[in-house]
């Protein structure tokens, strides 16, 4: 049984570790969260009318939290809101196809245990920056302040 108490130690030490090693990742990866007032369902709507306003597109929703819900299951909420538009995605991949796997941008909303509801999105600029194309850089430049500006409305 001794042999095998080191394995041990090396098997909890990664399994922190895989723990704290994403949160340091979001927080250099440009992800900001926004608390709202609001609970979860009002900011999905309020963030949906704000992408709108902004003149950017919703292009998918998920939420595992409503595929929980049609099997019975009460999960926190959750919903994945996919935003973009077509003339960003030419330039997108007029600056770089790799890029593509990017698009759409996301906001992700979620139900507090207060019953209020979270906004969290990475800004563009980060998202973009590792295939290192200046005119991709500059689009996603132009995108930072709508993202921002659609969070700002969405939890206003």
């Amino acid at each position: 049984m001794r042999a095998h108490r080191p394995n041990f130690w090396i098997a909890l030490a990664l399994l922190i570790f895989s723990f704290a090693a994403p949160l340091r990742a979001a927080e250099l990866s440009g992800a900001q969260t926004l608390a709202s007032t609001h609970d979860f369902e009002t900011l999905v709507t309020k963030l949906e009318t704000a992408v709108t306003d902004n003149k950017m597109a919703v292009v998918a929703k998920a939420s595992a939290s409503k595929g929980a819900a049609a099997r019975g299951v009460k999960i926190p909420g959750n919903a994945v809101i996919m935003v973009f538009r077509n003339d960003y995605a030419v330039r997108m991949l007029e600056a770089s196809a790799p890029a593509g796997i990017e698009a759409p941008l996301r906001f992700y909303v979620t139900e507090n245990a207060d019953g209020k509801a979270s906004l969290t999105w990475r800004a563009p600029s980060a998202i973009f920056a590792p295939y290192g194309s200046a005119a991709l850089d500059k689009m996603a430049k132009e995108l930072d302040p709508i993202f921002a500006a659609i969070a700002r409305d969405a939890v206003r």
